[in-house]
Parts: C-alpha cells; sequence; structure tokens
C-alpha cells in the first residue's frame, strides 16, 4: 500500500507511525485509518520490528474522526466507528509487541483512546486529553468506557467524558492517564529511546505479559493464577529465558532474540 496520509519507517527494531494530516490535525479519514491498520498489520508480521510508536505530525497527536467526511450523504456512525476505531484498537491491543504512544500535541475524541489503548504512553508537555464526544452529542468510543475507567476511575472518568475538560499532559500523568509528561523537545528523543530499549528486550515475555494483562480485565482473582502459570510454563521453555539466566549466572549482558 502507497500511504498517503500517515507515514511508515522501520529503525533499530523499530516500526514508526506517524499520523500525518497536520493541517486537520491528524483526524482519521477512512483512508488514514485504512493506512494505520495496514502499517499495523505489517509491523506484526515484520519479524525485525519488535516494538512500534504510534505518533503525529505538526500541532496535534490526533483530533478524533474527520466530522465532514463521517457526517457524508449514506455515512453510518456505527459501520465507522467498527470499520475504523474497533479495528485499530483491537489490532493494538492484540499486538504481540510493545505499542508506545507519542502525544506529541492535543489528543482529542478516538485519539485519546488511541493513545490509552497503547501499553506506554508518553506526552509533550504541552499536549492536552479531552473527551470531546459529548459536544457533538456522542458518546465516547475507540474502547475509552473500557480503558479510561480503568486508569482513573469511575468518577474521573465520567467527569471527563461528560464535561469533556481539557487534561493537560503533567496532570494526565498524575492521574495515571499516561506513563510520562516530558518536555516537548525530549519527546521523540524519549519515545525512541524507550522503544529501541524495549526491542532488546525478551520480546516474547512482554507479548505473554501483555496478553496476561488483557486477560486480567475479564477474570477473577484464581482464572488470573491459572493464566499466569499457563503463560509462564511458556516463558520458561523461551530461547530467551534460558539466555536470561544463562548471562545472569555468567554475569554478562543478556542477547534477546524475542523466542
Amino acid at each position: 500500500m502507497t500511504y498517503e496520509q500517515i507515514q511508515y519507517t522501520v529503525s533499530a527494531g523499530v516500526a514508526t507511525i506517524t499520523l500525518a494530516r497536520p493541517d486537520k490535525l491528524n483526524s482519521f479519514t477512512a483512508r488514514m485509518a485504512e493506512e494505520t491498520l495496514h502499517a499495523l498489520a505489517a509491523a506484526q508480521a515484520d519479524a525485525a520490528v519488535r516494538a512500534l510508536v504510534i505518533t503525529g505530525t505538526g500541532r496535534a497527536f490526533c483530533a478524533g474522526q474527520d466530522l465532514a467526511e463521517a457526517t457524508a450523504p449514506g455515512v453510518r456512525i456505527e459501520d465507522v466507528v467498527e470499520r475504523q476505531y474497533n479495528a485499530m484498537i483491537r489490532a493494538i491491543r492484540q499486538m504481540p509487541k510493545p505499542v508506545v504512544a507519542g502525544v506529541n500535541g492535543i489528543a482529542a475524541g478516538a485519539g485519546a483512546n488511541l493513545a490509552y489503548a497503547c501499553d506506554l504512553a508518553f506526552a509533550a508537555e504541552s499536549a492536552v486529553f479531552v473527551q470531546s464526544f459529548i459536544n457533538i452529542g456522542l458518546i465516547p468510543d475507540s474502547g475509552g468506557t473500557f480503558t479510561l475507567p480503568r486508569l482513573v476511575g469511575m468518577q474521573q472518568a465520567f467527569g471527563q467524558m461528560v464535561l469533556a475538560g481539557k487534561v493537560t499532559a503533567k496532570r494526565a500523568e498524575e492521574l495515571g492517564m499516561i506513563w510520562k509528561a516530558v518536555p516537548d523537545a525530549s519527546l521523540a528523543d524519549e519515545v525512541n529511546a524507550v522503544a529501541e530499549q524495549l526491542a532488546t528486550m525478551p520480546t516474547l515475555a512482554i507479548a505473554l505479559t501483555k496478553y496476561a494483562l488483557n486477560r486480567s480485565q475479564g477474570s477473577n482473582m484464581e482464572q488470573q493464577l491459572l493464566v499466569e502459570g499457563e503463560l509462564q510454563a511458556i516463558a520458561g521453555r523461551s530461547h530467551d529465558s534460558k539466555e536470561g539466566v544463562a548471562a545472569f549466572l555468567e554475569k554478562r549482558k543478556p542477547v534477546y532474540t524475542g523466542h
């Protein structure tokens, strides 16, 4: 696929998807969503990719949906949600590789919830998050009603969703909505450094950890203990686990392959 509304690059084991409609605050069109889904699939299929970054160009990370397209005659909003946003959120959560968001500017509506779906989210200190759906008479989608209350609790989630106030990056860090707020000038370097670090780690164990966390959302303690036992058996038989133990005993730095 030829990418027109995103950029996709791979370097040092890290794939980067950059949303690239800066004149429209990187709001999603059907084309942009299709390209993003294609890039997510490419990153998953590429054995050389062991971590993924999602970021934006210009002054926004993502302002959500392009409303002009979504309100065109014959367009059903539920179809847009399922085809574009549900598909992207599923792809991120099912990705057996760590996904890092680099929120470079405003993250509104689906853009905010896209960031929350990632495994780690960094934000520039100038960035803001806003659940803007209520301002046009809609409810939060893109997994927001699932992820946000689990990050901040029901009171904060409800308040953010119905009052639609802007949350600064620093406040988002304090509330646990994101991993870290960083100076604007440092965002790209910090995100890339963490992604490159993740790409050198035992990525099978990272994938199994992500799977365990996903399963925990619908499990009780006893069920989750069984999940952990099953996954630990897989991890314990992996090359990376054997390499990690050997490196520890031999007092050297381990070399992980992700297998």
